[in-house]
Formats: structure tokens, C-alpha cells, sequence
């Protein structure tokens, strides 16, 4: 019941809950982007949805214009941006279109799709998410098959308002520690393309970490 229908139902209420103490965030936010890094203030990417469709991704932009590696289009303003997660307010507005859920896996550039394996590809599912499994795990200090292993366990098992609250709350605890705003060594996350090789295998799922998939789980 909550997968057909309720999941839906508590994302459209939660977002336009959320949108309420969100936006005074969300302006200030804008402006100070405007004021650091000029127009454009959002940033749009296609990423791939739910059964493979494409959306337009909305954040708030946190890199310089320009070409060049993200460590070098970096300010402190967009690295804070980004720990803070404030930069990804924007994407309460793709939940609200049904593109996107407030828990699920994050969404990935289509150009990845073809990098999944077989499991990993059950991912897409579910609607992708402003938080998951993977982030409440540890963001993007995560190795990228430990993080599609998590997203696949997320999308294979059984969905419940229960668990759902319980990573709502897990991805806070880890956001507000600051925990896996970029990967080692990098401003952002290295690309999957730069890093999955040819019939490379998911990692399995830590026992601590399936204990905190399966909370919640009727």
C-alpha cells in the first residue's frame, strides 16, 4: 500500500512542508551564489529517473563557469554550498513534479546507465531521491560500488513510511557531522566513468549497513 500509493502521498507533503522553512534558505542561498559566482544562479542536468527516464535535475549552482576539473572551478562558497546540502534544495521542486522522491537513490547522468551491472541496475526501479541508503551510509566518501550496491538493496526491498523516516533522520545526523561532502581526495565525486572498468562487480552489503536498510521494514 505505501509503495502504491502512500509513498507518493507522504512526498508531496513532505515537500511542500519542507518548502515552507526552505525558502527563506533557499533565497538566501540564490543570492549568495548570484553575488559569488553571477548567473546562473541554478544549475539543470538531465539525469535518468524512475524505469530509465530522463528529468531536468535542479540545484543551485556551486562550480565557476567554465571547463576544467572541478577542483579548480571550486570557491569556498560552493564547497560550504555543498557540504551543507543547501545547494540541493532546488530538487523539492522535482519531487513535487513526480520526478523525483524524497528518499531513494540519488540520480545519476543517463551516461552511467550503460556502467550498471545487472543488480545495479535495479536502481532505477524506484524514483530517485533527495537522500537514500548511500547517503545516510556516508555520502560520497563512499566507494561508487558500495554506493550501487546500497541504492539496489534500496530499490529490491521492500519500501515502508518506517524506514524511509529512519534514513530521513540517519541523512541528517550524517549531513550535520559533515560527513562525505566530497570523496578523498577530490572536490566533488570522480566520475563513475572514470572509474568502473569492464565486468567490475558490486561490493556486498555490510552487515551494519543491512541492518539500516532493513529499519523500518514491516
Amino acid at each position: 500500500m505505501y509503495e502504491r500509493c502512500g509513498k507518493r502521498a507522504c512526498d508531496i507533503l513532505g515537500a511542500a512542508v519542507l518548502l515552507i522553512p526552505a525558502a527563506p534558505l533557499l533565497v538566501l542561498a540564490a543570492l549568495g551564489v548570484l553575488a559569488v559566482l553571477g548567473r546562473p544562479v541554478l544549475f539543470r542536468q538531465v539525469r535518468t529517473g524512475r524505469d530509465g527516464r530522463p528529468f531536468v535535475l535542479l540545484k543551485l549552482r556551486s562550480l565557476r563557469e567554465g571547463a576544467g576539473e572541478d577542483a579548480a572551478r571550486m570557491t569556498r562558497f560552493g564547497r560550504a554550498l555543498r557540504a551543507s546540502a543547501l545547494d540541493e534544495l532546488p530538487q523539492l521542486l522535482n519531487v513535487l513534479r513526480g520526478e523525483m522522491s524524497l528518499v531513494g537513490p540519488r540520480p545519476l547522468p543517463p551516461d552511467y546507465d550503460a556502467l550498471y551491472t545487472p543488480a545495479e541496475a535495479a536502481r532505477l526501479r524506484v524514483r530517485p531521491g533527495l537522500c537514500g541508503l548511500a547517503q545516510a551510509a556516508g555520502r560520497n566518501a563512499l566507494p561508487w560500488n558500495t554506493r550501487l550496491a546500497l541504492d539496489a538493496h534500496y530499490a529490491r526491498t521492500r519500501q515502508s513510511l518506517g524506514r524511509d523516516l529512519g534514513l530521513i533522520l540517519l541523512c541528517a545526523w550524517v549531513l550535520l557531522r559533515g560527513i562525505g561532502a566530497s570523496a578523498p581526495d577530490c572536490a566533488t565525486m570522480r566520475p563513475l566513468t572514470a572509474e568502473r572498468g569492464p565486468g567490475a562487480q558490486p561490493v556486498q552489503v555490510a552487515p551494519r549497513l543491512r541492518i539500516v536498510a532493513e529499519r523500518g521494514r514491516d
